[in-house]
């Protein structure tokens, strides 16, 4: 199932309420600051509000599952679709998985998992233990072409016409790491250049143009591609 998809999904909350309604809150767990901006614009292509977390423990932080939070303090929660990566430090998504269907109050709400690998007996595992579904990653820009939701990537000719550069600590760079991943630019690698005059890794910056158009910034924009 692609990610358009899971979009348009269905979710048990008593009404009519779909992954395209402004009302939906998707609650959306992985390690990579990337993944999670990538996962996030998506689903707010959709209108969805959004809540983001780096690891497993944070999410049942959140979700008040850790064994610190009160029942008071979880009244006026409402998630209404859970997306995990599976391969995380600590609690895996699986793990997570487990602990959101022994819950009597989390679990019933929908709980989708990603992966890079693409390993039958892990995607066997998670569907029986109750995953709604098993994505790979990563997740492509197609898979929101599938569900008709309006594409906002930058032109790829945009992308491709970026001034590149090579990386050498003392160049005279605005900054000296990725404001993406909030990793430190090392010796040798590619940055790219915004006319906006922002630099980012260019791994990090090609992921990011792949579903919006924007500077993550500055919001300088970019053409977009037209489809």
């Amino acid at each position: 199932m692609a990610v358009g998809e899971v979009m348009r999904m269905e979710v048990p909350t008593g009404g009519d309420l779909t992954v395209s309604s402004p009302d939906l809150h998707v609650l959306a767990v992985d390690d990579s600051i990337v993944d999670r901006k990538v996962i996030e614009r998506l689903l707010r292509i959709s209108s969805c509000k959004v809540t983001t977390v780096e690891s497993g423990t944070r999410a049942l932080q959140y979700l008040g599952l850790d064994g610190n939070t009160g029942a008071s303090d979880l009244k006026d929660l409402k998630v209404n679709l859970i997306v995990t990566d599976y391969s995380m430090p600590g609690l895996t998504g699986y793990d997570l998985l487990k602990k959101i269907k022994e819950s009597s109050t989390f679990r019933e709400i929908p709980v989708v998992i990603m992966s890079s690998e693409n390993i039958l007996t892990r995607i066997e595992q998670c569907l029986k233990e109750g995953a709604e579904d098993f994505l790979l990653k990563p997740v492509k820009l197609a898979d929101a072409t599938n569900s008709n939701i309006p594409i906002r990537a930058a032109s790829k000719l945009a992308v491709k016409s970026l001034t590149k550069k090579i990386y050498n600590k003392g160049d005279s760079l605005a900054i000296d790491s990725c404001t993406i991943c909030l990793e430190e630019f090392k010796n040798g690698v590619n940055v790219v250049e915004l006319p906006c005059g922002h630099e980012f890794d260019d791994a990090c910056i090609a992921h990011w143009f792949e579903t919006d158009h924007f500077c993550p910034l500055c919001r300088f924009e970019l053409p977009r591609e037209h489809h």
